[in-house]
């Protein structure tokens, strides 16, 4: 296998099988991630160049997508370790020890050791705008997923305050859930501590931000269990999974310019398309803006980029 250049895509096991990895035993393709045990404690995360859209993953990837995300996730998992601990080992391709030359060079600055966790089967989604599903629900029935807010509030409007909205966590769609619904799910224990970290990691995540001219309007978390431990994991902050817009470009009453996949998500909204899979052709032009605004986020925030992106 060749390796991609900085400027092709890597799209792994392309949602399949993950591709095979000299001393690593697949287990499963995500909708961007790719799976592997390395032994009883450990896993191996492969962040790919896939996107997905409404639960469904484009057949075209984003070039240098998954480098930009791992950055960004690992720049989040170092500058949160004082508030809660996270799953995360190593991001050095360094430490496959049984990987080949070919298999390191393809996997350089996209992989994750982690440590094995027990995921809670919740999303931990918050909310301190009104936009996306979100602004459905409250047009729907004038309420955030179940919670109440003030009448005529606008399109992207500021909350009154930020809003916990799980969903489940399903490969095929993921669904609201209400928080009793949450708690049943994982018992009051957990929700109390993950409800409480998400609040402390979306407020530490809105002031950083600011710093950087950007709104944190709303992002998800995950949670593992190691015994007794909670554990920070998956991905953080990243554009795959939050919505960021430039402080300066925001208007209430208008959806602002976005850093994160939303860009997809108004392209394909104006396809003929039921949003179900297959997903159509994406634009080239539509993968090529996403890459700028992804690596302009991963710029601002950590102040460098992957080598030759």
């Amino acid at each position: 296998m060749t390796t991609p250049s900085a400027t092709e895509p890597y799209l792994g096991g392309r949602g399949q099988a993950p591709l095979p990895l000299a001393g690593c035993r697949p287990l499963g393709c995500g909708k961007v991630r790719d799976l592997y045990e390395l032994d009883e404690r450990h896993l191996l995360f492969v962040t790919t160049d896939r996107i997905s859209a409404f639960d469904v993953v484009m057949r075209a990837g984003v070039p240098g997508k998954g480098r930009l995300l791992n950055a960004i996730s690992t720049y989040w998992f170092e500058s949160t370790r004082d508030r809660i601990p996270s799953h995360l080992i190593s991001t050095s391709v360094d430490d496959l020890e049984h990987a080949t030359p070919l298999e390191r060079e393809r996997l350089r600055d996209r992989i994750m050791i982690v440590r094995r966790t027990q995921p809670t089967p919740v999303e931990w989604v918050v909310r301190n705008y009104l936009a996306g599903s979100g602004w459905k629900s409250y047009q729907a029935d004038g309420t955030l997923f179940g919670h109440p807010l003030p009448p005529g509030l606008a399109r992207c409007a500021r909350l009154p305050e930020p809003l916990l909205t799980p969903t489940t966590k399903d490969d095929a769609k993921d669904l609201p859930l209400t928080l009793d619904e949450a708690r049943a799910r994982v018992g009051s224990d957990v929700f109390d501590r993950a409800r409480q970290a998400s609040f402390e990691l979306f407020q530490h995540g809105t002031e950083v931000l600011a710093g950087h001219g950007i709104h944190l309007a709303d992002t998800k978390f995950e949670f593992g269990l190691d015994g007794d431990r909670l554990l920070l994991i998956d991905e953080v902050l990243t554009p795959d999974s939050s919505r960021f817009w430039p402080i300066d470009g925001y208007v209430e009453g208008c959806e602002p310019p976005s850093y994160d996949k939303q860009i997809l998500r108004n392209w394909l909204e104006q396809q003929p398309w039921d949003q179900r899979d297959p997903a159509p052709e994406v634009s080239p032009a539509v993968l090529e803006h996403l890459t700028e605004r992804y690596r302009e986020l991963c710029l601002r925030l950590t102040g460098s980029l992957p080598a030759g992106l």
